[in-house]
């Protein structure tokens, strides 16, 4: 994963809507490698700050996705966010506090930021979680292999839009 010090999720930003992206279908499951590359690209290069498709067309489960964000083994969310997590006894404070995420950001700009964050912001702390090409210092049985998959993704963002105020 790309690791580079500065601010974590660019905060801040300006919420925009995606034209680039509008011609792929929401109820029909998408290409990985695309949305991992091309929409996350186009998404970023046209100016906009979020990933407004679905990288699946399938809802995300937010219980999914609260397992995700609390595991110490896939997501390591909590390694550099806190949040509303009292049975968690070690949570981070690098990077925003989860609580009230989905009041502070719509879905795709939560998806683009758990896809790719440095295409917000270049300096953050925040791994890539689906993005696979442009990494440093990949140990070679990860190469090409995203740390979440789509469905994850989507999982984890229907969480964090699930924590409102």
């Amino acid at each position: 994963m790309k690791l580079i010090a500065g601010a974590a999720l660019g905060l801040g930003l300006v919420a925009g809507a995606s034209a680039a992206m509008a011609g792929a279908s929401a109820a029909a499951p998408r290409n990985a490698s695309t949305a991992s590359g091309a929409a996350v690209t186009a998404s970023a290069a046209a100016g906009y700050d979020a990933m407004p498709d679905s990288l699946t067309g399938i809802a995300g489960d937010p219980a999914r996705g609260r397992a995700i964000v609390l595991s110490r083994q896939s997501g390591l969310c909590l390694l550099c966010h806190s949040g509303p997590f009292e049975e968690e006894r070690f949570q981070g404070n690098l990077a925003p506090d989860l609580r009230g995420a989905g009041s502070r950001w719509s879905e795709g700009q939560l998806r683009l930021r758990i896809v790719d964050s440095a295409k917000l912001n270049p300096a953050t702390l925040m791994p890539s979680y689906f993005r696979t090409e442009g990494l440093f210092r990949v140990a070679a049985e990860y190469r090409g292999k995203p740390v979440l998959n789509a469905q994850q993704i989507e999982d984890v963002v229907a969480f964090l839009l699930s924590l409102r105020g």
